[in-house]
This record gives structure tokens, C-alpha cells and sequence, in this order.
């Protein structure tokens, strides 16, 4: 299983939020390259980077962190938020992402996303899937929609996806533990689909149950930047 940790930026800085909300914000370093060379330093190989103000306003805000940050390191990065168009997506790869995750295009505009599984292919795309209560949450979480989750992962492999990371909106930031039953479920369902467990995650315990039912990754934020889970603990993990 493939530890990733996440990135979140708001204003260029390496933040965290509580449960999707921009209102309960923590500022955990001003420099969001200095935290990715540290993931690098203990053999991390991939990130997840979000552009949060991107995913609020539906384009690309912070897209020179992706820059900066893929042209002094060598992680694998797979980068969301505000990626609305052809341009975007363009964009995001030229500057070094190795994966777009997309979540509300997929809701959005089903045609667009799934033009982009045709040209880039599904190891290209990661398809985010926020829940709460098992639909579908876009926007950077602030609208839930009428989808059911589990329609909405069926649909999309039908049109050819592979990889998903699920975020349980309601789990997220409060490092209660991950959604543990919601990922059983997905995977007696679809289990030829590459999951990526996110949100909850406290501790080691955590990671290993995550594994233990099937995630073949999984993205952790919150517990490191609070110290649940240290840069030691993580590289053990690895």
C-alpha cells in the first residue's frame, strides 16, 4: 500500500481544514516546498497536493507551488483542485504533475472528464470521490449532491477509470479514524478498483487496517502535520 501524504494550500501555504470547512483553517508551514523535501528526505515517493482556493473558485490559483515543488523534488505528484478545462489539465501536467485527480468535472461535466480518460488514459486520472453520508460532495466539499456514491464509482468505470481516493467529508481533519466500513463496502463492490483511503487517519493503527482490507494507498494530512504520526512512524510504514 502506497503512503501519500497530502498538501493542502490556501494563499501558497501548507494548510489543513476541519471537515471540508474554510472557516476552521491551520496554518502549518508558509513554505509548502520546505514540507515536501522533508517528505522526500524519509523515502517518501508521492504527494498529494490540493489547491484549495482552486477548488473553491473552480480554476487554477496556486499552480507555482506544482512548479516548485516538481522541479526540486522527485516525487511522484498527483495534484486537484480548480482543474475546470482543457487548458487546466494542460496546464497541471506541463507543470510537472504526474496525475490529475478530478473530482467536480466529473459531475459536472461528464463529457470533458471522460474526453480526458480517452486522451491521458486512466493511469493519468485519479478520481476524487468526497462523500457525505454516501453522496457525492464537489466544489472543494461546499455543495452535496443527489449521487450516490456507489453509482457514481460504477458509472465511472464503466468509462474506464481504475483509481479512486474516497474522502469521507465527515471523517476528515478529525482524526477519529478513517471510514473503515464505507471502505469495505467499496471494495466487496468494485474490488478490481485501485481505493485511496483519505480522511480520519490518527495513527499506525490506522494505516495497517487500511491496508489490511485492500487500499492500495492511502493519503494522510492532518495526523502528521499534528505530530499523531511522525516523519519516523511514516518512513517505517513506507
Amino acid at each position: 500500500m502506497e503512503i501519500i501524504p497530502a498538501i493542502d494550500i490556501i494563499d501558497g501555504k501548507c494548510i489543513r481544514l476541519t471537515q471540508g470547512d474554510y472557516s476552521q483553517k491551520t496554518i502549518y508551514n508558509e513554505s509548502p516546498l520546505e514540507v515536501a523535501l522533508q517528505f522526500e528526505s524519509i523515502g517518501i515517493k508521492r504527494l498529494h497536493l490540493v489547491d484549495l482556493d482552486g477548488a473553491r473558485q473552480g480554476k487554477l490559483v496556486n499552480i507555482d507551488i506544482l512548479e516548485k515543488i516538481s522541479s526540486k523534488t522527485n516525487l511522484k505528484i498527483d495534484y486537484s483542485g480548480g482543474i475546470s478545462t482543457d487548458e487546466a489539465i494542460e496546464q497541471v501536467f506541463s507543470c510537472g504533475a504526474d496525475i490529475a485527480s478530478i473530482g467536480s468535472i466529473a459531475v459536472k461535466n461528464k463529457e470533458l472528464f471522460s474526453s480526458w480518460l480517452q486522451k491521458y488514459g486512466a493511469a493519468k486520472i485519479l478520481l476524487g470521490a468526497d462523500v457525505k453520508h454516501e453522496k457525492i460532495a464537489i466544489n472543494g466539499w461546499l455543495q452535496t449532491t443527489d449521487i450516490l456514491l456507489f453509482d457514481f464509482i460504477r458509472d465511472n468505470i464503466d468509462k474506464g477509470v481504475t483509481s479512486i481516493f474516497c474522502t469521507d467529508v465527515s471523517k476528515d481533519g478529525l482524526m477519529e479514524g478513517p471510514s473503515i466500513e464505507l471502505y469495505k463496502k467499496i471494495k466487496n463492490k468494485f474490488p478490481e478498483l485501485n481505493l485511496i483511503g483519505s480522511g480520519g487517519v490518527s495513527n499506525r493503527e490506522d494505516v495497517l487496517l487500511l491496508k489490511e482490507i485492500g487500499c492500495s494507498g492511502i493519503i494522510i494530512g492532518k495526523a502528521i502535520y499534528e505530530g499523531s504520526i511522525t516523519l519516523n512512524e511514516l518512513k517505517k510504514l513506507l
